[in-house]
Order: C-alpha cells, then sequence, then structure tokens
C-alpha cells in the first residue's frame, strides 16, 4: 500500500514526497522515485507536473 502524504523542503531548498509504504514513513527524491515502484502513480496531477517541467528544464541546459 502506498499513500501521498505531502511534501517537505530540505535545508539545500529540495523537495521531499513524502509516502506513506506499508506502515512507514518514507522520504523520496525526485531522483530517486524509479526505486520505489507505485510512487510515482501514486502522486496528485500537481506534482507529476512539477516534475515534468522540472525535467524539461534540465533537457534544455
Amino acid at each position: 500500500m502506498i499513500r501521498y502524504l505531502g511534501t517537505k523542503k530540505t535545508d539545500q531548498g529540495g523537495v521531499l514526497y513524502v509516502f506513506l509504504i506499508n506502515g512507514q514513513e518514507k522520504h523520496v527524491r525526485e531522483s530517486a522515485l524509479k526505486q520505489y515502484p507505485g510512487c510515482y502513480e501514486a502522486l496528485p496531477e500537481a506534482a507529476k507536473a512539477r516534475i515534468a517541467a522540472n525535467r524539461k528544464w534540465l533537457q534544455d541546459l
């Protein structure tokens, strides 16, 4: 069971996505979402849009 709880800011200004995975709270960086199957699908559309915008920005560099 995976449930999205929200986001959390790091001291460096990054964003961590907070999930409840099998009863344990996990803080996942955007780059590590692939390591946790089902987490990306559990994100709301607004978070997915922000991730897509970040990836597009990185490709344009």
